[in-house]
């Protein structure tokens, strides 16, 4: 079952857009805000959302229950995140407002909220994949097990990771949510193959050892993520470059996708 729910995602801080207003409020908001769309309150009960979209062409006086959309979908705190991304994107929302048994406004969560849970998803699939790879280039019997690890006793194998998805590995690690490494074991080394911003992250925050599924190798053969390593010259989480300057790749697709919709 997947433990990860809407409330470990939702922003909880929302703004909020009264029935009674105008268009110029919304505006106004927008402006102060930066946001492109509200949900719509009467009281502590939602009635609607409204968009820059939904501005368009209108005079300024128009009042706001002219111009929402009535038709709303929403999502519930305890919904699965993965059946949240499923309403989203077969939508084609971008925010689903989240609301309480009472139907009152509770948080909101976003497409990019949904892709950021999903980014270093680890599966049991996953994992047999990599064993099955490991086999056909090695001609080797792997032995897998679940087990926890010092992360400084990790080799990285990847030279760089995202401050915007390291600082949500952060917040997983916190809510106990994080996701297994994926780790190689050889006589006397600890191979990381996925997981880098978890295990950057539990390091930040001073966790020294992490759950780990533990694909275990008795041969004496280079792997190739080991010449990786090498050339890269990475020995310890240390050595990993965080970038601050740049959003990981998925994510800045869906800000680009957001922009252009």
């Amino acid at each position: 079952m997947d433990k990860k729910k809407v409330r470990d995602y939702m922003t909880y801080d929302v703004v909020t857009v009264p029935v009674n207003g105008t268009a110029h409020d919304v505006l106004e908001t927008m402006k102060n805000t930066k946001h492109d769309g509200f949900p719509v309150v009467d009281g502590e009960e939602v009635v609607g959302y409204i968009s820059a979209r939904d501005l368009l062409f209108a005079h300024p006086s128009t009042p706001i229950d002219r111009l929402m959309s009535r038709h709303l979908i929403v999502a519930d705190p305890e919904m699965g995140i993965n059946d949240a991304a499923r309403v989203i994107f077969r939508s084609g929302i971008q925010k689903l407002p989240v609301l309480d048994e009472k139907n009152r406004l509770v948080g909101i969560i976003s497409n990019a909220d949904v892709i950021r849970s999903q980014i270093e998803h680890v599966s049991p699939e996953k994992v047999y994949k990599f064993i099955e790879t490991l086999r056909k280039l090695y001609s080797i019997e792997p032995r897998l097990s679940r087990e926890m690890v010092e992360i400084d006793t990790l080799l990285p194998t990847q030279a760089k990771i995202y401050e915007d998805e390291l600082e949500g590995r952060v917040y997983e690690l916190k809510k106990g949510l994080a996701e297994p490494l994926i780790v190689v074991k050889r006589p006397g080394r600890y191979i990381l193959v996925d997981g880098h911003h978890r295990a950057v992250a539990a390091k930040r925050l001073g966790i020294r050892r992490l759950d780990a599924y533990i694909i275990e190798l008795d041969e004496e053969i280079e792997l190739g993520i080991e010449r990786t390593a090498k050339a890269l010259n990475l020995k310890t989480l240390d050595d990993i470059k965080v970038l601050d300057y740049a959003r990981h790749p998925l994510i800045a697709l869906t800000h680009r996708l957001v922009r252009n919709a």
